[in-house]
Order: C-alpha cells, then sequence, then structure tokens
C-alpha cells in the first residue's frame, strides 16, 4: 500500500495525505463521552470520502456504551481501571496487526503510551503546540495548526489531513429499537418537554439547584414537563433531589435509570436540553435537539455544544478577563469553585423562551 503526499514546503509534516489506496485506519480516541461525539463527526467524514477504508477505534469502556453500534468501525476497548494491565490487554489485542495509518487524537500520557501498541506507517497527531504529554514523540504527521477551533474542529483538522474535503458535521449514531421505544413510551412524539441534565462531572460546574428549579418552575408553568436525566453516580443522584426540593412543581427524574443509549434516545425525544459542560449536552447536539449550555470554567467557543453556541449562557469571558491578564491561551480554564453562581437565572430563561418559540420546540 502507498500513501500519497501532496506537499506543503513550510512544513511537510501538516501535508494532505491521500488515503484513496490505504485498507486500514486506527483511531485514538479514549474519552470522554462530549469527545468522542465530536469525533463520530469525523470518523463518518472520513468514511463518507473512503468507503473502502476498515476503521478501528481504541475506545474507553464506558464511550464503547455509547457508540458500541456504529456502522463501519470495529471498537478495541482500553479498560483503564485496570491500570498497567490495560496497556498490555491492548498490546495483546493488537498483537500482529498493522495500519495504513493512526489518528492519534488524545493528548493525555495514557493515550501516548497507549499509542506504543499500535503499529501504523503514518502517525498524524496535533500540530507541535497542542502536541502535549509526549504526543509529539509518538507521531511523525501533524494536522494544521489552528488558532482558535472548537473541540470538534480540531478533530475534523484529522479528517482534512487525510484528504477529506467536506468537513461539515453530521452524526449517525445507531439507537436499538428497544431503546428508542423506552424513550417515546417516556416522551412520546410531539411532546413539549424540557431535559435538565444537571450535573458535570466535577461539582464546581454544576449550577445551584435552586436556579435548576427556577428555570424547570417556569417551562412547567409555560405547559411543558420537566424531566431531570443523568448517570447513577451519587453526585448526581443528590443534585437531582435537591432540585426536586428546591422546585414548586412536580419533576419527572430519570437520573440514574437509563443507560447511555436509552439517554441518546431521550435527549431527542426532548424539545430542549438545558445542561452545564457536561457529555449529555453534545449528545443532544448529535440528535439534532437545541441545548442551552450553561460555562464558567471553560471558554465555550472551544466546548460549547457546537450546534447551538449561539443558546450557551456563558460567564467564562467575563470571569478568564478577571482573572488573566494579556494574552489568553484559547483553551485556558478559569479557577473558582462558586463561579457558576455568577449566571443569572433570567438570562437562561431568556433562552430558553427563545428556543420554546423555535419550530423543534
Amino acid at each position: 500500500m502507498s500513501l500519497s503526499t501532496s506537499s506543503d514546503h513550510q512544513n511537510p509534516k501538516s501535508s494532505s495525505i491521500d488515503l484513496s489506496n490505504a485498507e486500514s485506519l486506527c483511531l485514538l480516541r479514549l474519552s470522554a463521552i462530549g469527545d468522542v461525539c465530536h469525533a463520530v463527526a469525523m470518523v463518518q467524514a472520513i468514511q463518507r470520502r473512503y468507503p473502502q477504508l476498515k476503521i478501528t477505534w481504541i475506545l474507553g469502556k464506558v464511550e464503547y456504551q455509547l457508540l458500541k453500534h456504529l456502522e463501519g468501525v470495529e471498537f478495541v476497548i482500553f479498560d483503564k481501571s485496570q491500570g498497567w494491565r490495560s496497556y498490555f490487554n491492548l498490546k495483546r489485542a493488537l498483537k500482529g496487526r498493522k495500519f495504513d495509518v493512526l489518528l492519534h487524537m488524545q493528548i493525555a500520557l495514557r493515550a501516548t503510551i497507549a499509542s506504543l501498541a499500535i503499529s501504523a506507517k503514518v502517525r498524524i497527531g496535533f500540530d507541535r503546540f497542542r502536541a502535549k504529554e509526549g504526543q509529539w514523540l509518538v507521531t511523525n504527521h501533524a494536522i494544521e495548526p489552528q488558532a482558535t477551533p472548537h473541540v470538534l474542529e480540531g478533530f475534523m483538522g484529522f479528517a482534512k489531513a487525510v484528504g477529506v474535503t467536506d468537513l461539515t458535521p453530521s452524526w449517525s449514531i445507531p439507537v436499538p429499537v428497544a431503546d428508542t421505544e423506552f424513550a417515546k413510551a417516556l416522551i412520546p412524539d410531539g411532546s413539549r418537554v424540557l431535559v435538565i441534565c444537571a450535573a458535570a462531572s466535577k461539582a464546581e460546574r454544576n449550577w445551584l439547584p435552586e436556579r435548576y428549579a427556577a428555570v424547570a418552575d417556569y417551562a412547567v408553568a409555560k405547559g411543558y414537563r420537566v424531566i431531570l436525566c443523568g448517570g447513577p453516580t451519587p453526585l448526581e443522584r443528590e443534585l437531582a433531589e435537591k432540585i426536586q426540593a428546591a422546585a414548586k412543581s412536580e419533576l419527572e427524574n430519570q437520573v440514574g435509570k437509563t443507560s447511555l443509549l436509552q439517554l441518546l434516545a431521550v435527549l431527542k425525544q426532548a424539545s430542549v436540553v438545558l445542561a452545564p459542560d457536561t457529555g449529555p449536552a453534545h449528545m443532544a447536539v448529535t440528535q439534532g435537539t437545541p441545548v442551552i449550555g450553561l460555562y464558567a470554567h471553560s471558554n465555550p467557543g472551544r466546548t460549547g455544544p457546537y450546534t447551538c453556541l449561539d443558546s450557551v449562557v456563558s460567564v467564562y469571558e467575563q470571569v478568564i478577563a478577571e482573572q488573566k491578564q494579556g494574552d489568553i491561551p484559547w483553551g485556558t480554564r478559569a479557577k473558582g469553585e462558586h463561579l457558576m453562581e455568577l449566571i443569572d437565572v433570567d438570562k437562561v430563561i431568556t433562552q430558553l423562551d427563545l428556543l420554546l418559540r423555535h419550530p423543534q420546540a
């Protein structure tokens, strides 16, 4: 197999590679839920350009539960809970296999180490500025530098690096019939429903329960059902209970009661989703459902719900300007345990009103 390269004389490492004659591609992106949702759009853009390509995706155990039915993709699970054994298990799973191309799409030391188990002639990583955690040591080709990309656009840089020209994101994540039926039984077609996925991975990124409750009460007064959704962790269950306790209306609590694929189907049935910087916000984007994202710690231009950035309610710009001076790197996070308290209920309700007037809602 030969790969043809379109030369870039100033930076030959970021030249475009034609995979028309390639047979196999390996993708390394282990986590997290929101990021793998972005990666699906990139994978499917590559599949449209190179339908002959056999794609193997090395993926985390939890994330696999969401994507396991993805068409035309073989998954190899990397279970980080196994510690050092996870690397030996990956090496065993890939023994004797050689790929034409590796897309090394995760900047984390564990991903750098995991990549050593992958045999590939062409190993594409981020540009030198972003190729941290030793990624630049285990790659031999780089995507083009990007000044202020959304995470999804950063991933699409990998598709562009292998000759894909149609970089418009679209998603097709298969959901089993039983999970779709579950969601439609909970939210019949045509229902008016606000789904609140209140919890982020860290408590400091969560909005206040009484403010979620105020928005929920407003939606109920407008004739909408409000359903609380999320995972089974104690943090998520406790937050849902506090929201219900603060609400004047009766809310429907589905927190911890759905699988990832059931949740994906529920998000598709919703009219609007309200969430902080968390995976379900990006899951909702893949289903075409409007999202109101709540942001204080991270730049929504980089990590916000990609198709709904106009609906984000953010205090990040205000906070980061107070914390940092001069030229602020694009991915800089704001620090503080109480930043989400700066998000005003009225601004969220304003965005909710705009979306509830949308025909889709």
